[in-house]
């Protein structure tokens, strides 16, 4: 880093350009973007240095040297990317993202980064090696995505060390080109159900299976798994037609130690259990409301649940939310069964989606269904498949985009429009009918 002085007045001073800030919000807190990636202002320092150019030009090099090693906890020189990995997951990614996603970087540090780049000193890891170890990730079939999701991982971290840490002056990762794959253009295939289909899905598991409801609720109202499996009957408004999103679940394991989660092999421990966790984003706590038949599909639901509980007496399953702390500080519920012979005093969560018994039925057990329904129904599917559904729907009868958006809980319409969008053989016909009838009006006028 380079600086200079100038004389101003009866003074000499000192300057150089300290590149980048990193922002801050109104709190005094660092601003990052999803992967971990600081966002910059650009700052200059300027200072007296003396009453003489010698002097301000001794106080440039005192400060530059200041600048470059204040605070730091060890030499860069000296660090391992293993060792670096390990303080920048403890340290950004556990206070700042959500539990799934540090679980992800976890699992792309231990499998993909720390085998290829974890004997490095931090200082010696170069654009060389990197570009290397990306065109190899797609000689060995590697998907596009999955090459840009290690190769961003990696430049996240990278960019910490860079900002606030000033371990290293620059990315190494910011001058990588990701390799030419032939179907660069090719966007992922997303599948719309028809209403066929829906229903030859419904005749597989009616309403007496457990996965009916979610399977209705899904193609009803569009919400996201997470969603789906998180309702309670104190969400569901049967009055006035109503879901309230307020909650999604999430599988972790016990404690606050998210490394205990993940292994080398990417296999979670046995001793894990859901969680209650806030939605996706701020835009995702919202309240949609639905029609008749996904009502009446509901009203049935919580009747037979009741008769349930009777039917099994004490040995019926409710669930419970105990309260514990996560690995930022903050509080978190998790649902615990219990048989209902057992007097318990924790909060009660009276969960929608449950077996005959009680048993809480969870996105893992969904995923039978959607087995089921790919193999012995032939058809494309996953639970995303009814967000889509429900979304297209709407946009081609002519929904507002902008109330389709904030049913989703999207944070801004290009969301809505450029995932779940496309251009359907129906849209097609309506653009070729609204030309047609165009240049009819235009003659008529004529």
């Amino acid at each position: 880093m380079k600086g200079g002085t100038r004389k101003k007045g009866n003074k000499w001073y000192y300057y150089f350009d300290a590149g980048k800030e990193q922002k801050k919000d109104k709190n005094g807190q660092f601003l990052y973007d999803e992967l971990g990636n600081p966002i910059y202002k650009r700052n200059k320092i300027e200072r007296v240095g003396g009453n003489t150019k010698k002097e301000a030009e001794a106080a440039l090099s005192k400060a530059l040297n200041e600048y470059n090693h204040a605070g730091q906890i060890f030499e860069p020189s000296e660090i391992s990317v293993s060792d670096y990995l390990d303080f920048w997951f403890d340290n950004y990614c556990k206070m700042n993202l959500k539990y799934n996603t540090q679980v992800g970087y976890l699992q792309i540090i231990n499998k993909h980064l720390k085998p290829a780049f974890g004997l490095y000193k931090l200082k010696a890891l170069n654009s060389a090696s990197i570009q290397e170890y990306a065109n190899d990730l797609k000689l060995k079939g590697f998907a596009k995505n999955s090459v840009v999701g290690i190769i961003s991982t990696l430049s996240g971290a990278l960019n910490y060390a860079v900002e606030p840490l000033h371990y290293i002056q620059m990315n190494p990762c910011n001058h990588i080109k990701y390799p030419k794959y032939t179907n660069d253009t090719k966007k992922e295939t997303r599948y719309i159900i028809d209403p066929d289909d829906f229903s030859r899905i419904i005749d597989r598991f009616p309403s007496t299976s457990p996965f009916f409801i979610p399977l209705m609720i899904g193609y009803y109202t569009g919400l996201r798994i997470s969603e789906t499996f998180a309702l309670t009957w104190n969400d569901i408004d049967l009055k006035n037609r109503t879901i309230t999103v307020n909650k999604i679940t999430v599988k972790r394991n016990f404690g606050i130690d998210v490394r205990k989660a993940v292994t080398i092999k990417g296999k979670k421990e046995e001793k894990s259990s859901w969680y209650f966790g806030t939605p996706k984003t701020s835009t995702s706590n919202r309240t949609v409301k639905f029609g008749d038949t996904l009502y009446k599909a509901l009203k049935n639901a919580k009747r037979q649940k009741n008769m349930n509980r009777m039917k099994y007496g004490e040995y019926y399953t409710e669930h419970y939310l105990k309260q514990e702390i996560d690995e930022k500080g903050e509080p978190m519920q998790r649902i615990i069964p219990a048989s209902r012979a057992l007097q318990c005093a924790l909060p009660f969560a009276d969960m929608v989606c449950v077996r005959e018994n009680g048993e809480y039925v969870s996105t893992d057990s969904f995923k039978y269904c959607a087995r089921i329904i790919h193999y012995e129904l032939r058809l494309a599917f996953n639970y995303h498949s009814l967000r889509h559904t429900h979304a297209t729907y709407l946009i081609e009868s002519g929904a507002n985009i902008k109330d389709v958006q904030e049913r989703l809980g999207h944070t801004n319409i290009e969301t809505t429009m450029n995932t779940y969008v496309h251009n359907t053989e129906q849209l097609q016909n309506q653009t070729v009918d609204i030309f047609e009838k165009t240049v009819e009006a235009k003659r008529k006028q004529a």
